[in-house]
């Protein structure tokens, strides 16, 4: 689906998306890679756990959701599937703070023994073949517990289009944490936690994008965890990304003006969601609301792995200069 201010919405397919491309136009994607996060275990009492990992701190700390019948107590030994242990040394909020032994690195045990954290509304368990799926062409650095799911309507063929068409194809990283699907409960948006997230922009895509906006070309951003590590930067940074990590805990909601993006690619988001709220304040609340409408009566697929929409920003959401 097509989603413009300035004409009614077209309903096309993504093969299409290379033909909406303008010479000169940025295309950014975020390359982060998952990971097996979900884990399984007991406490010492036999109680069963479950663990999700939301952020990898060091080769063997990390900081996670724990499931359990009654939350372990600091200092508690978690004997995990695979034969380690993590113990919980403290907590983070509603996170817990769990270390495995020095000579055990946990993103290796994930790999081996984890499960993929799909999205709580896919009603089944994992599989093999997820690993695959469950992951974009250009995944790259390994540190996200969902998927950067746009990109996954993106192969080499497409990409090759679309820089066929002169666009200049670019990355960045954010590494998604499990709070992306965290609804929100709470009547005043200011009242909504978000969970901070890692990105990394290196100095190539800053000075690709800072030539790109100063000349009136577009950026395009692939999903939108790509706007929150460019928005989220340029919000840090007084309207101007910039190079380096950082982390961003951004809550686009109606009424924010953007920096960076003018063109989002994007899927079909839960109701209640944060993506929702960030695709109707880059898209004009009521225009995104009437997309939906249509998009449930053409039948489109929502969610991770369902169809994808291209939104031009609403002109009365953009930064003034």
């Amino acid at each position: 689906m097509v989603i413009d201010p300035l004409r009614s919405i077209m309903h096309k397919r993504v093969s299409d998306f290379p033909s909406m491309i303008r010479p000169g136009d940025v295309v950014v994607a975020n390359n982060t890679r998952v990971f097996p996060a979900r884990l399984f275990g007991a406490k010492a009492s036999g109680g069963q756990v479950e663990i999700l990992i939301e952020r990898l701190l060091s080769d063997n700390q990390v900081r996670a959701f724990v499931k359990a019948a009654k939350s372990p107590k600091q200092g508690a030994v978690l004997s995990m599937d695979g034969g380690f242990e993590l113990m919980m040394t403290g907590r983070d909020g509603n996170l817990f703070l769990l270390e495995s032994d020095p000579t055990v690195r946990i993103l290796d045990m994930a790999e081996t023994h984890g499960h993929i954290p799909l999205p709580p509304y896919i009603k089944r368990k994992d599989t093999d073949g997820d690993k695959k799926r469950y992951q974009t062409v250009f995944a790259k650095d390994v540190g996200a517990v969902a998927a950067p799911t746009a990109g996954l309507h993106m192969d080499e063929p497409l990409i090759e289009a679309i820089k066929a068409q002169g666009a200049t194809w670019c990355e960045v990283t954010l590494h998604i944490g499990a709070g992306t699907f965290n609804p929100v409960r709470v009547d005043d948006l200011s009242e909504h936690e978000m969970h901070g997230e890692w990105y990394n922009i290196s100095d190539d895509v800053v000075a690709i994008i800072q030539s790109a906006k100063a000349e009136g070309r577009r950026v395009i951003a692939i999903g939108t965890t790509t706007m929150r590590c460019l928005e989220g930067s340029a919000a840090a940074n007084g309207g101007q990304i910039c190079a380096g990590s950082d982390e961003t805990s951004i809550f686009i909601s109606p009424g924010y003006s953007f920096n960076v993006i003018d063109v989002l690619f994007t899927n079909f988001h839960l109701p209640e969601s944060t993506l929702l709220m960030l695709v109707s304040a880059f898209g004009g609340l009521d225009r995104v609301m009437a997309a939906y409408q249509e998009a449930i009566r053409e039948g489109y697929r929502f969610f991770s792995y369902g169809d994808a929409c291209l939104i031009t920003r609403d002109p009365e959401t953009s930064h003034a200069s």
